[in-house]
């Protein structure tokens, strides 16, 4: 089977019958690809303010309303609680339990967000023939918390996180401007080079994901990353969230070049 030509209906049917449970990076190329995270009701505005201050790491695509399960604007037939391949369940700030299914935990009243992921933007640095390691390798994108402080709104405070893409230096300026164009799912890096800079100590142990090679001529590029919530989870502890695993996205009806700008 050719994951990447999966239509997304086909893609999240066969992620519902549990046919695949990796991270989604290579599957339904043209697609966009999403971040999850639910809240209880009294957390939902006090979030998407914060997503409204931090659009670089949480760039908003859809949200649902209060006790719904399909996202109304990007995949209205689809059911966030079983459509992704695996969903971590924080509680208190500790990720309590991972699972390939939410129903017996969006509880009536949670809210949706769905968030802009970097790997819609992949097909298009691969399309200008700059390689995507952690793909060539079949893992998962090595993610880091940073240094990098969010801009707090109401209970939301807390770091950065960063995916990293190993590329040549002639390669990074064709990345930042062809990444540029697609600002709904996290536009241009927010970092090049020095990963110390950013708080980053080892980029051989990122803290979400796996680590892939780096080669001598290669220099780190950093985009921000969806996977932020979860590390402001860690750090404002609330009594619930659900969110995705990192690198196991929801992949949406909607193609890339709907959310790209000229």
């Amino acid at each position: 089977m050719n994951l990447s030509t999966l239509t997304p209906e086909e893609a999240r049917n066969m992620i519902r019958k549990g046919e695949w449970d990796r991270p989604t990076a290579g599957i339904s190329n043209g697609y966009i690809q999403a971040n999850l995270v639910v809240l209880p009701t009294e957390l939902a505005y006090d979030f998407l303010l914060f997503c409204q201050r931090n659009p670089k790491p949480c760039p908003v695509l859809d949200v649902t309303d209060p006790g719904e399960f399909a996202p109304p604007m990007v995949a209205p037939d689809a059911d966030l609680r079983t459509d992704l391949p695996k969903y971590c369940v924080y509680r208190h700030g500790q990720k309590a339990e991972e699972r390939t299914a939410l129903t017996d935990v969006w509880k009536k009243g949670m809210v949706g967000f769905l968030l802009g992921c970097s790997f819609t933007f992949e097909q298009a640095l691969m399309e200008n023939e700059i390689p995507i390691r952690h793909i060539k390798e079949g893992l998962n994108v090595p993610m880091y918390k940073t240094n990098l402080n969010c801009k707090p709104a109401g209970q939301f405070h807390g770091p950065m996180v960063v995916s990293m893409r190993p590329m040549k230096s002639k390669d990074v300026i064709r990345a930042v401007q062809v990444t540029s164009r697609f600002p709904s799912v996290h536009g241009a890096p927010v970092h090049i080079g020095n990963p110390e800079e950013i708080g980053i100590t080892d980029l051989h142990h990122p803290d979400f994901g796996d680590a892939v090679s780096i080669k001598d001529d290669e220099i780190p590029v950093f985009w921000a990353c969806g996977v932020t919530p979860q590390a402001i989870a860690m750090h404002m502890k609330p009594e619930i969230m659900l969110t995705h695993a990192p690198g196991h996205m929801f992949i949406t009806d909607k193609k890339n070049e709907s959310y790209g700008v000229l």
